[in-house]
């Protein structure tokens, strides 16, 4: 019988307390106790980035993670970033410039984005290509996703742009 311990800590911005096993990994606690399934379980080896989430503001892949090292820090996945301006600008720019096709890696790609843009504004192709370096897509190839990525880069041009389309 394992273990179980406590943590406390912040998740997209809410405090959080819960008892977990102590082997149980970041990745298991979001989607099987928390039921935040937008992190995503690929290789289960650290290797595809499907996993990314971001830890006191670095990213990291949830199932190299155990749960109980979560204690005291702040985590942000997913459905965090998807709800910020960041997360909104990238959604769009995803969408409008073909970044999507089976969306299995979206979401990890997103969050890794969201570090490229808050560390890096106005990024340039190598660096965006750098910041995203460990996450895979296997359907929609790179050259998209990387455009996808410069163009949220721009402040406010993606969702007024969309917003007039519909006008």
């Amino acid at each position: 019988m394992s273990a179980s311990c406590e943590v406390a800590f912040t998740l997209n911005g809410v405090k959080r307390e819960l008892t977990v096993p102590a082997g149980m990994s970041t990745l298991e606690m979001l989607r099987e106790r928390l039921g935040l399934t937008g992190t995503k379980y690929g290789c289960g080896e650290g290797e595809c980035g499907a996993c990314t989430i971001l830890l006191d503001g670095v990213t990291v892949n949830a199932c190299l993670m155990f749960a109980v090292d979560c204690d005291g820090r702040e985590l942000m996945t997913i459905e965090g970033v998807s709800v910020s301006e960041t997360g909104e600008r990238l959604r769009d720019a995803f969408v409008e410039q073909g970044a999507v096709q089976c969306g299995f890696c979206t979401p990890g790609l997103m969050v890794q984005a969201s570090h490229v843009i808050a560390h890096h504004p106005g990024a340039d192709e190598a660096t965006i290509r750098r910041g995203i370096e460990g996450n895979l897509c296997r359907c929609t190839g790179y050259r998209k996703i990387i455009d996808a990525i410069a163009a949220a880069t721009k402040p406010g041009t993606n969702r007024g742009a969309q917003g007039a389309s519909h006008a």
